[in-house]
């Protein structure tokens, strides 16, 4: 029995340090997938675009502040299949080129990078392709165009004969309007094709346009402005839409799909999502050193100590401190937004700085906000210079794949502080278990699945946690079970009994080999996304028997949660 052919659309993808394309966690999830696809060899095709600037470069400027800057790319190892169309965007003709990385440059399945940065475009239509997530509204929504209609153009010329679309987050929705348009109109065979992965139930991460807006934009493919409205409203939701044009939909843990399925129950039409947990590619993130010590704990002890002195010479050089591989590391670094609370740990100045001083404990904060975020920035800038007057604290800027992977290598505790419910899933802390540095994490996101206090790691949980109590009450009461689990079990059994934290990070490493493997994940997404799809006749993936089964249960996280 044959698979679908997948083609797997995402803003961005994070494949590999060398190629600038992606800005945060949504990129670090795709490039894990293109990567578990191609070791696979599952037949699958990845289609992003190629960012002229990348997302930005992060440094400090000579102010001492953190500086945005955009510098432009060049690569010189992708393949010009010589692939190119055109779209009507704004009432303008855009071209689009495509270039290809193929499997053998970094082990992913093909993937295609479409820009609009060539000669025969107007100064306008390259810039759409200049940098991710431009703030410019009617940028935004051409670079979606781009992705979504000039994608499946592409790959229709390319020869790529699609079973399925999958749909990495709400950006790629004008796909589904290109597929509306070819099956002149047919809703239902549109959704036979087409599948969405839901990604965060924060508001910026569900994105909403003016209806009228995307209709001048071409975003619709030429569907009527009622077909629009019906599908995504006239504050035209982006998820709503997608939800409604796709056969199904997936959360990307096993709570979030509990909170995902609650948030959208409302809309009329939607696809069922079920909850497929993010993972992460081992391959690329663990490093061999770990692997090899795993079975022996004192081995395991002496690559970790080996690892943290590798990162502190980098932690030296960029921020002129000299941090110590025997002190106890925890590590904040992802996205800095306000919801993921990277100052909660600093709270009590008093109380933190009596463990800092005492050499108890080493910090270190990276992340990158959104060019235009001014409260990202603002957070960052407070904490940076907050650093500079407190011992064993630094802030590292850039904070990129490369950066990212020293620092998951070299810590002992990978910390997570989001409000919850509002960490969809939060893969760092799996990659960061694959190397040894165990999870400290609000009781959110895949924590809630994979984070068992006193068997591989720490998880900030309390009777009290979905209560209705102010923000404010929120934060403090999760300072509080914060510092109280730093104090009183992680630096007692870090210091005093090497043998049980060694343990602990053998537990954290397993428990990431046994089911936060993006490999696990890509298999996942083909058994319960893709191949329900493809029974049109033509990609039996699933045959009749098992369409005529029920539903299995939703896995009830909670419960799982709960079982010790």
């Amino acid at each position: 029995m044959s698979l679908p052919n997948v083609a797997y659309f995402s803003m961005e993808m994070a494949i590999d340090q060398s190629l600038h394309t992606y800005s945060g966690g949504l990129g670090f999830l795709a490039g894990s997938h293109m990567l578990s696809a191609g070791y696979l060899q599952m037949p699958m095709t990845g289609v992003t675009i190629l960012w002229s600037y990348g997302y930005y470069d992060q440094r400090i400027s000579h102010s001492g502040d953190v500086e945005v800057a955009y510098i432009r790319k060049y690569y010189d190892f992708l393949n010009d299949p010589n692939l190119q169309t055109e779209v009507d965007i704004f009432g303008e003709k855009v071209k689009i080129k495509a270039y290809l990385v193929k499997p053998e440059l970094f082990g992913t399945c093909p993937v295609y990078l479409l820009t609009t940065d060539i000669d025969g475009n107007s100064d306008w239509a390259k810039s759409i392709s200049y940098k991710l997530y431009d703030g410019n509204e009617k940028i935004r929504i051409a670079q979606e165009i781009v992705l979504g209609i000039g994608g499946v153009r592409i790959l229709q010329q390319a020869g790529y004969k699609f079973d399925v679309i999958h749909m990495n987050e709400g950006h790629a929705l004008p796909a589904a309007f290109e597929l509306l348009r070819q099956y002149n109109g047919n809703l239902e065979e549109v959704k036979k094709h087409t599948v969405f992965t839901t990604h965060t139930p924060v508001a910026a991460g569900n994105e909403v346009h003016w209806v009228d807006t995307l209709m001048e934009g071409g975003y619709f493919a030429g569907a009527s402005r009622q077909t629009a409205v019906d599908l995504g409203g006239e504050n035209f939701s982006l998820t709503v839409a997608a939800l409604r044009m796709s056969r199904i939909a997936n959360a990307v843990s096993q709570l979030h799909g509990l909170v995902a399925n609650k948030m959208w129950e409302w809309v009329k039409g939607r696809c069922p999502i079920r909850a497929i947990t993010n993972a992460v590619n081992l391959h690329y993130w663990q490093d061999t050193r770990i692997k090899e010590a795993e079975g022996d704990l004192n081995k395991l002890l002496d690559v970790k100590k080996q690892m943290k002195a590798e990162l502190f010479q980098y932690v030296a050089n960029v921020a002129g401190k000299k941090f110590d591989p025997n002190i106890l590391t925890i590590t904040w670094a992802r996205r800095f937004a306000d919801y993921k609370r990277a100052w909660l740990i600093l709270m009590d100045k008093d109380r933190i700085e009596k463990l800092l001083n005492a050499d108890k404990l080493q910090i270190i904060f990276a992340g990158k906000f959104h060019p235009d975020d001014v409260m990202g920035k603002d957070m960052f800038n407070k904490l940076l210079h907050r650093s500079h007057t407190l011992k064993n604290v630094v802030v590292l800027p850039g904070y990129e794949l490369q950066l990212s992977s020293m620092l998951k290598k070299g810590s002992d505790v990978w910390l997570n502080t989001p409000l919850r419910p509002f960490e969809a899933s939060g893969t760092s802390g799996m990659s960061a278990n694959a190397n040894g540095a165990v999870h400290l994490s609000i009781w959110d996101g895949w924590a809630v699945e994979g984070t068992f206090t006193g068997i591989n790691g720490y998880a900030i949980e309390y009777p009290e946690i979905d209560d209705d109590m102010s923000w404010e009450e929120r934060h403090w009461k999760d300072h509080k079970c914060l510092m109280d689990i730093i104090e009183n079990q992680i630096i007692p059994t870090y210091y005093d009994n090497k043998p049980e934290w060694a343990r602990l990070m053998r537990q954290a490493i397993r428990t990431s080999e046994a089911y936060f493997n993006s490999d696990r994940m890509v298999i996942e997404y083909f058994n319960r996304l893709y191949k329900p799809i493809a029974h049109d006749g033509e990609c039996s993936g699933t045959d009749t028997h098992e369409l005529q089964v029920k539903e299995a249960p939703t896995f009830d996280a909670w419960t799982y949660a709960n079982i010790k």
